[in-house]
């Protein structure tokens, strides 16, 4: 059976539509709401059903806008956005600007309601006719309508959405054009429009389409900048001049010509406009996005990802990330473009891209933890002789490094422990150049730590009997190691986590073992290393490290970012007494002796690892403190000796001459022209120590001396080699400590027996005395049968 073909339904929805669409101009003209029970009669149900339930009014999406990261001294480091947007007020655009998109997007805009009636129409005729929607007859507030649905589309159905080609988006779109016409003033729109509409070439709003195209502010925009920028909304791509320049051309023409025959302008003004270049390619400025464009990559880097975990930008990370680049935020940071420069010098003196090493140096301002610079060997990027790690800081987000095992650097925080334990400056312990520590127990937090075969060296020469200033000086491992034995680990742990000290790799406590002091810990970098120091520049004031300094909005508005903490960790005394002793690593015949310069007093300390994998050196003035390392950063990890830094192989690599003139350089370029500053002298009782006394034990029987030892609550053992003296062979020569410094309540003192080299020879035994003379002690073979020198013996006579 022949059925009859129904009617269009496309020419129903044209004659309905626009009788809806006067009937909603005439209600708009009068301040009405739409009658949504007339709407179902003379519109699809479709349609009637998108707008039925629209809210009655737009919530505008927030516009997205750059953020910048500004060093300390406001100067640029980083811009980073989704939108290259700058939003200016309506006052900051040109008249030129605002009359020239008007003209060419909609000429009666300041006449008509939320649409343009005629312009509707006329469109939709012309739609109907090609069978498809071909022109658009949208009013700019409908337009920044679709804008705004598109700026809050958060999947890719609601970005199909809000651009669908169907007169139901174009319904949807006119109620909220009602409520936009209602809530803003036709200039509130203009503006808001301006400011959210995407004119190519990653540029957002007119403010930074002005910039990128002509390298002017949207106030300064002539006519033909005006009318190439306007005629851009309509299609972004393909009017872009850097990509096209004949049809950017062809079509800011036509927004002149438009101009013109809405006298806006003059012909004479027109006609010297269409002769103006569409733009000049050298005035091109494009805005480099994010932290791999920034001047300080790695530093900018390690900003965001503080950032990026602070609660106040977003419950997540992705959520802070999102809000970070679209906030439109000012970000101050410490970092200090001289000082920046200083290390960066450094680096650029003593090494090379292309190095087989890595270099890395951080310093920092004692009593703020501000850290004004970071800079490192390899340069920023993923090509040969680059890197996207940061060598400086702890493995807290992918390019963090994680750190390197630090040396002898971590003495310095046995020092700290022992001074504030008691123990004077002075404090001498039998050093030789390799001792057996297996099975010696060491003192933990949790109870006690061993090695099995544990048999230590030292990597440098000294003095058989040095005090803690003369094994500073050296670096000695097996001074320091018995130090820390005494001492016991928990102090020396305690203190170190105090100023900050943790593993780099997994930010927990380092591991207290019988090597602690050595810097067998854990990782550490060189910003833990060098704000640890900083703390001992400021007398024992620990400040967390601290880059962010501020936070405000587009607004001015500051947000909460973690601000100046800062502690007294340590005592001044016992900072003071670490400055001493480190100081005098920097003068002639010290570690550091070579790398002293300027009239300020200035600390440090060496590191070398086992193996020759790291080398570090750290120091300080009052002013700043700074930490360097030249490490391989490659696994398998190889001895330094065999890598090339500064293009040349290493050969013998140590702290004070392969990491030690990176940090000088720096530190002395960062100084200069600074005032000079001095350590403040740590007081007597710091020098000396809270001791006790020792007795006098010359010429004493080790079993005697012992006692007396044990008995004023000392720890003692014998020295298995003898010493020449001339005290009598087999009695006390000497102690370590020495009598006359004393020693701190509990330590252990080692006797020191005579070979008798020296003495004077005994005369003939004699035989035992009668009943009631004090028993003879036990001795082994060789030793005299009783002390000469001792009164309770009055008739003991030489043999």
């Amino acid at each position: 059976m022949h059925r009859r073909e129904p009617a269009r339904p496309k020419v129903v929805q044209s004659v309905v539509l626009f009788l809806f669409t006067s009937a909603l101009a005439g209600a708009l003209v009068a301040g009405l709401a739409l009658p949504l029970a007339g709407l179902a009669g003379v519109t699809t149900a479709k349609a009637h059903d998108t707008v039925q339930y629209l809210p009655q009014d737009l919530k505008a999406a927030p516009v997205s806008q750059k953020s910048i990261i500004q060093a300390a001294d406001g100067s640029l480091i980083a811009t980073l956005y989704q939108e290259n947007r700058v939003p200016v007020t309506l006052r900051q655009i040109s008249p030129m600007m605002r009359k020239a998109i008007v003209a060419i997007e909609d000429d009666r805009f300041y006449e008509h309601g939320a649409l343009d009636a005629k312009g509707t129409l006329r469109a939709l005729l012309r739609n109907q006719s090609q069978g498809a929607v071909q022109q658009g007859g949208s009013s700019i507030t409908q337009q920044y309508v679709k804008m705004n649905l598109i700026e809050k589309a958060k999947t890719p159905e609601e970005a199909a959405a809000a651009t669908a080609d169907t007169y139901e988006r174009k319904v949807a779109e006119l109620r909220y054009a009602i409520a936009v016409e209602k809530e803003y003033s036709k200039d509130q729109i203009l503006e808001k429009y301006l400011n959210l509409a995407n004119f190519g070439d990653g540029a957002w709003g007119i403010e930074a389409a002005a910039l990128h195209y002509f390298s002017v502010h949207a106030s300064q925009l002539t006519l033909p900048q005006a009318a190439m920028l306007a005629g851009l909304v309509k299609n972004p791509t393909g009017y872009d001049p850097t990509n096209n320049m004949k049809r950017a051309k062809e079509r800011r023409d036509v927004v002149i010509r438009r101009m013109q025959e809405l006298n806006i302008v003059t012909a004479a003004q027109a006609a010297a406009a269409l002769k103006t270049p569409v733009i000049d390619p050298k005035k091109v400025r494009n805005v480099p996005n994010g932290c791999a464009n920034s001047k300080y990559p790695f530093y900018c880097e390690y900003i965001v990802s503080q950032l990026k975990n602070n609660p106040s930008f977003g419950k997540t990370p992705q959520a802070a990330e999102n809000y970070i680049e679209t906030a439109g935020l000012v970000i101050r940071t410490s970092l200090d473009p001289r000082i920046q420069k200083a290390a960066e010098d450094s680096m650029k003196k003593h090494s090379k891209a292309s190095d087989q090493a890595v270099a890395a140096v951080t310093i920092v301002e004692p009593g703020t933890g501000l850290v004004k610079a970071m800079a490192q060997s390899k340069p920023y990027g993923n090509k040969k002789g680059q890197t996207s790690y940061n060598y400086n800081v702890e493995k807290s987000y992918a390019g963090g490094y994680g750190g390197f095992q630090n040396g002898s650097t971590m003495k310095a925080f046995t020092i700290a422990a022992a001074i504030e334990k008691g123990v004077p400056l002075t404090y001498r312990i039998n050093s030789p150049q390799q001792i057996d520590l297996s099975g010696h127990k060491f003192a933990t937090c949790s109870g006690t730590t061993s090695a099995p075969d544990y048999k230590p060296k030292n990597s440098t020469k000294t003095i058989l009997d040095p005090s803690m200033i003369d094994a500073a000086r050296a670096s000695t491992n097996t001074y320091f190691l018995q130090l820390s034995e005494q001492v016991g680990l928990c102090p020396i742990a305690t203190i170190a986590s105090k100023l900050g000290m943790q593993d780099a790799q997994t930010m927990k406590p380092l591991q207290q073992v019988p090597s602690f002091t050595l810097g067998s810990a854990g990782l550490i970098t060189p910003l833990m290393l060098a704000n640890a120091y900083a703390t001992f520049a400021a007398r024992g004031k620990y400040c967390t490290p601290q880059l962010v300094t501020a936070v405000t909005t587009s607004k001015g508005k500051s947000i909460p970012v973690k601000g100046r903490s800062c502690k007294q960790a340590l005592t001044p005394q016992v900072a003071d007494g670490v400055n001493y002793v480190l100081n005098k690593v920097m003068e002639p015949g010290g570690t550091g002796g070579k790398l002293k310069f300027g009239r300020s007093d200035l600390a440090g300390k060496t590191g070398t690892i086992n193996g020759n994998i790291a080398v570090w050196f750290a120091g300080y003035s009052t002013r700043l403190a700074a930490a360097s390392v030249v490490a391989d950063a490659t696994p398998k990890y190889t001895d330094l000796a065999r890598l090339t830094l500064n293009g040349k192989k290493i050969g013998n690599a140590s702290g004070s001459g392969t990491a030690g003139p990176i940090w000088e350089t720096a530190l002395q370029g960062a100084l200069k022209g600074l005032p000079s500053t001095h350590f403040v002298r740590p007081d007597d009782l710091t020098i000396r120590g809270n001791v006790k006394d020792l007795p006098q034990l010359k010429g004493v029987l080790p079993p005697i001396a012992i006692a007396q030892l044990q008995q004023l609550g000392f720890q003692a053992e014998v020295s298995p080699t003898p010493v020449d003296s001339d005290a009598p062979a087999g009695t006390v020569a000497y102690t370590s400590p020495r009598q006359e410094d004393g020693a701190p309540a509990g330590a252990k003192i080692t006797l020191y027996l005579s070979n008798g080299s020296k003495a004077t020879p005994p005369p003939p035994p004699t035989t035992p005395g009668p009943p009631g003379t004090p028993p003879t002690i036990q001795l082994p073979p060789g030793w005299p049968t009783c002390p000469p020198t001792d009164p309770r013996y009055p008739k003991c006579r030489r043999r």
